[in-house]
């Protein structure tokens, strides 16, 4: 299990458990967040507090998880990213495709 995920008012806030995000679980970690949207989960807080490193194979991972949930009018925001990988997704302009908050509580209050 590569997401520790909970419910409150009905959006998923999930935590991605690893410190690497990477080949290794980047298959297991799409298939979570795939299932998650076909549950019915319309808003997803993906939480990296824990990630200190993520490579190209999770990032694509990432990417198909919301073309899944876009036209299921499922959305994914990104939270808790640390400064390396916030630098990472800036750089490669992902924080032009995903809304990226501090932490969920800012997330949570930005949707509402």
């Amino acid at each position: 299990m590569i997401l520790k995920t909970t419910e409150v008012h009905g959006v998923v806030q999930a935590i991605i458990v690893p410190h690497e995000a990477s080949l290794s679980n980047a298959e297991l970690f799409k298939e979570e967040m795939i299932t998650l949207v076909s549950n019915g989960a319309k808003l997803i807080l993906l939480s990296f507090e824990n990630v200190n490193y993520i490579d190209s194979s999770f990032l694509g991972s990432l990417v198909v998880a919301l073309k899944f949930a876009m036209p299921r009018n499922a959305d994914i925001c990104l939270v808790a990213l640390k400064p390396d990988v916030k630098n990472l997704l800036t750089l490669i302009r992902m924080d032009k495709v995903f809304k990226i908050y501090k932490d969920f509580q800012h997330a949570l209050e930005a949707v509402k």
